[in-house]
């Protein structure tokens, strides 16, 4: 089996302006080499907190473009890195994931606003959204126009980090709250549908009713049944203290084993851990089959992972 390349984002938590804190790296897990495509150390962004504005986010490929997600900018790359356009909305606040439907529609989570943007490719507008909540104990989505006066506020009350198309249903999940949830874009309706662990990250939906995540609260990739039920654990590498780089953060801030970035290759996950890793495993057998790191930083931490085309 020959091992795919890959395209990882990252966010380097809790650097300083005029440092860089993130970029893309192209990825061979074949040959275990990596380039640095784009090294990111914009300033005008927002520094409070430990991830916020830094860094590169959720990745999509619409034909021969790659977008690529910041924290409230939506950019479009040509194959070379070169900057073709941008695309901002009010509502986009602390992306994390991104999705292409194949079609048309790219989906962005805004975090900031517990919300899900939909982005036309086409046309090149952000043409709807819906904020998320819980509303005695039930999963309420309410749609609002991403261009409008009126909106959500600014609240992150679910911490809504993963949003993925799949066979033409959208799926959605968040670190706070133990469910996935789906929404159907024409009526607006959404319905839960699996129970997940909480403190995860890019919850996506496999064949036979099986769930892929990355704990991240359980230092873990793992799939569940739709009752949360665990069926298999792959753990990411761990390094030897000494050999990683260190800095007075606390351990909330940036730690080893925090999961995120996550993408599947027929029967390979590949997988993003901290500091700076991507790990591919061979989800058969559960074996290690492959692992690169790009830094020994302990505050690099992978976001956006996907198969490069």
């Amino acid at each position: 089996m020959t091992l795919p390349k890959v395209l990882m984002t990252d966010v380097i938590r809790s650097s300083e302006q005029g440092d860089s804190h993130g970029g893309a790296y192209l990825i061979d897990l074949e040959s275990k080499s990596f380039e640095q495509v784009l090294d990111w150390n914009r300033v005008d962004i927002d520094w409070e907190g430990r991830g916020m504005g830094r860094g590169l986010r959720g990745i999509c490929f619409v034909g021969d473009e790659i977008y690529i997600a910041a924290s409230d900018e939506l950019f479009v790359f040509d194959r070379d890195w070169n900057i073709v356009r941008s695309h901002k909305c009010k509502f986009l606040h602390h992306c994390h994931e991104i999705s292409y439907d194949g079609e048309r529609f790219i989906y962005l989570t805004s975090t900031s606003y517990d919300s899900v943007l939909r982005f036309d490719a086409e046309s090149g507008v952000f043409d709807r959204a819906w904020c998320f909540g819980v509303d005695k104990g039930r999963i309420r989505a309410k749609a609002y126009d991403p261009n409008g006066e009126f909106g959500p506020p600014l609240k992150d009350n679910l911490h809504l980090n993963q949003v993925i198309v799949s066979g033409g249903v959208v799926y959605i999940s968040a670190l706070l709250l133990g469910v996935m949830w789906m929404i159907d874009p024409q009526t607006d309706r959404a319905a839960v549908h699996a129970q997940i662990p909480v403190k995860t990250h890019n919850c996506q939906p496999l064949e036979g009713g099986l769930i892929l995540m990355n704990s991240t609260g359980e230092d873990s990739v793992a799939i569940t049944d739709r009752r949360g039920k665990i069926q298999k654990r792959f753990a990411y590498p761990v390094y030897e203290d000494s050999l990683v780089e260190h800095s007075s953060l606390p351990e909330d801030f940036a730690r080893q084993g925090f999961g995120r970035g996550l993408c599947v290759d027929g029967g390979l996950i590949v997988a993003g851990s901290s500091p700076g890793t991507v790990s591919a495993f061979d989800r058969k057998s559960g074996e290690l089959v492959a692992s690169v790191n790009v830094s020994m930083d302990i505050r690099n931490a992978p976001h956006g992972l996907e198969i490069w085309p």
